[in-house]
């Protein structure tokens, strides 16, 4: 069956940096779209990035564009998110998820989570 798990969140300092990792197992990665999600303590879920199969397009929410980079090693089934200058806001859980932009955010507006991992918790905090 599909799995997702991420790792990699902990506790960092405003301007910190992190990298996410989410191994991912059950299916043919190479051929996945992937996507971060987060979702902040009394929020609901917040589409993040967007990685195509090749790796060779990606998108950003408006709130870290320039500040994260989403990457993919198929080799290792393995989806990354590099986090720079964190803010107190980007404090949430960040899940990944398989699947495109237009079903992950589907799947927010439903309340549903087809194939989302377990999440791992950034705090961004002094």
């Amino acid at each position: 069956q599909v799995q997702l798990v991420e790792s990699g969140g902990g506790m960092v300092q405003p301007g910190d940096s992190l990298r996410l990792s989410c191994a991912a197992s059950g299916f043919d990665f190479s051929v996945a779209d992937m996507t971060w999600v987060r979702q902040a303590p009394g929020k609901g879920p917040e589409w993040v990035s967007f990685i195509n199969p090749g790796g060779t397009i990606t998108y950003y929410a408006d709130s870290v564009k320039g500040r994260f980079a989403i990457s993919r090693d198929n080799a290792k089934n393995t989806l990354y998110l590099e986090m720079s200058s964190l803010k107190p806001e980007d404090t949430a859980q960040y899940f990944c998820a398989r699947g495109g932009r237009i079903a992950i955010q589907n799947q927010i507006l439903r309340g549903q989570r087809e194939w989302w991992g377990q999440g791992t918790q950034v705090t961004v905090s002094s």
